[in-house]
């Protein structure tokens, strides 16, 4: 339980001060976070992590690990989503290279927000995007429209197997919501 404990309150307490506009949620934050630990772990390069309960673990998808819909806000025309990728020991790219091309999925973007923590001791780097999306059909595929008002919150664990991927995009008001919910599963992310 203590191991579970820490390295929570460590992420939790980093994303609140180091990332700014995390610690300000107003009416759309969510301060009491519930994670559901289910009985077949996911586990995946010698991690695993709960999630939280109020998403949705969907089908297995090519090329993805794991898939959480989350609800969308009120005033959003549609939730968000959480990919996890991994694609084996030395693949997909550097942490740099990654966020970079997260970058380019969207017009607008600005400079990525990046803070830099541990989890179970292990390095994260934590990424924050906004902007017009341009949504991919799929993995490493084309743009399939233009999305305004959009958001990615991202995280890149050195897991002991390599890089494991967390992409989450959704409208701004529905990532604005749900970001301490997904600090949260970061913070839960322990070695296997």
């Amino acid at each position: 339980m203590r191991r579970f404990l820490i390295p929570l309150l460590a992420v939790l307490m980093s994303g609140l001060f180091a990332v700014p506009g995390c610690g300000k949620r107003g009416s759309e934050g969510s301060q009491n976070v519930s994670l559901t630990k289910e009985a077949t772990e996911t586990t995946v390069a010698g991690i695993e992590w709960s999630y939280p309960s109020r998403w949705t673990k969907s089908d297995a998808r090519s090329m993805r690990v794991a898939t959480y819909a989350v609800p969308q806000a009120e005033g959003d025309s549609e939730g968000g989503e959480c990919a996890v990728f991994f694609f084996g020991a030395g693949q997909g790219g550097d942490v740099n290279s990654n966020i970079e091309r997260w970058g380019s999925q969207f017009e607008d973007a600005g400079q990525a927000v990046k803070t830099t923590m541990q989890v179970s001791g292990m390095n994260v780097m934590r990424v924050e995007i906004g902007g017009t999306y341009l949504a991919p059909a799929g993995p490493m595929m084309e743009s399939q429209g233009k999305k305004s008002n959009y958001r990615l919150l991202g995280a890149i664990v050195e897991a002991p197997e390599g890089l494991v991927f967390f992409k989450f995009t959704g409208p701004e008001k529905t990532v604005g919501a749900a970001a301490a919910e997904f600090d949260a599963m970061i913070g839960s992310i322990t070695k296997k």
